[in-house]
């Protein structure tokens, strides 16, 4: 069995950065460190980070007074924010700054009296934090059907932002709609979506050009790594989501000559290694990584932190 990997996969720059600030936290501050929300949406990561004595929890109301506070990768609303200056809580903001970046646009299209429409997926904490970010009432749209259904005249001034983790062509058809039906649209361009975004899918439409079956290893609850078995399905190739080796169907192989393997921006690349280990088990495995982007950006840790020695393991998706 040939086994292609896609380049570039796994951890991105906005992941290293919020999984570095957790471990420089726990080294500075020591156990244990809140958390609020998964700090990235990777089953692996959050257990790791627990053993070492990170505490996960979904409300401040959880979090012991004075006690060091880590906002996700994913960022949160402004109320979140004054609820824990009022409570004098800690925090080191791990927000992903491609996420605050939209979160500024957001504020400047409504500063400017603008009615801001959001692309994205309801119940998604990027999604609640941008909304919960601008100041004001978002317009959330997830498909170009929802665009029909927005209660606005065709001359309303209005600007979108998206979610940083949708598909391109999604997104992409869905600013098509709101442009074909309003007037007075503003908005970034599709390419300001996350780098990392694009590049995985990039790499992922090419890789389905050449194999059978398309495994992508990623949490059920990242959306990112969703998004990239849904691009293999719409090539019209088998595509699984998987956790990790241990979650490999040998029935999916059946038939498989070339296998393309590729990991969600959350996903470490020891979980890529480890579903390689499982396909050995049923097949002699010849493994290859197909040539593609190579990721050199690095993101700015709290200055709080960037004396603590310490990396976050990066892998070769980086």
């Amino acid at each position: 069995m040939r086994v292609l990997m896609a380049q570039p996969r796994g951890f991105c720059a906005g992941v290293v950065r919020a999984i570095e600030i957790v471990e420089r936290s726990l080294q500075r501050f020591g156990a244990p460190v809140y958390v609020r929300h998964e700090i990235v949406h990777n089953r692996h990561v959050v257990e790791r980070l627990q053993r070492m004595g990170a505490i996960f929890v979904e409300s401040l109301d959880d979090i012991p007074n004075g006690a060091v506070t880590i906002f996700s990768a994913h960022g949160v609303a402004e109320s979140v924010v004054a609820e824990a200056k009022s409570r004098g809580l800690p925090v080191l903001d791990a927000t992903c700054p491609l996420v605050s970046k939209v979160h500024m646009q957001g504020k400047r299209y409504v500063a400017r009296g603008r009615k801001l429409i959001l692309v994205g997926h309801a119940g998604h904490p990027e999604v609640e934090g941008t909304m919960g970010q601008v100041g004001a009432p978002v317009y959330l749209i997830s498909t170009v059907g929802d665009v029909a259904k927005l209660d606005l005249p065709h001359d309303t001034p209005l600007s979108y932002v998206t979610q940083t983790t949708l598909s391109i062509d999604d997104t992409r058809g869905v600013i098509d709609a709101l442009r074909a039906r309003f007037s007075d649209l503003e908005g970034p361009d599709v390419s300001d979506i996350c780098y990392a975004t694009q590049h995985r899918q990039s790499a992922v439409r090419g890789l389905c050009e050449v194999v059978d079956l398309l495994l992508v290893v990623g949490s059920s609850n990242s959306s990112n790594s969703n998004r990239l078995r849904e691009i293999g399905v719409e090539k019209g190739l088998p595509s699984y989501l998987i956790s990790d080796g241990s979650e490999l169907n040998p029935e999916w192989l059946r038939g498989a000559k070339t296998v393309g393997l590729t990991a969600g921006a959350s996903a470490p690349e020891e979980l890529v290694l480890d579903v390689i280990k499982a396909l050995r088990l049923h097949d002699d495995v010849e493994v290859e990584q197909i040539a593609g982007v190579r990721e050199d950006i690095e993101f700015n840790l709290p200055i709080e932190l960037r004396t603590v020695a310490g990396k976050a393991t990066a892998g070769a998706g980086r």
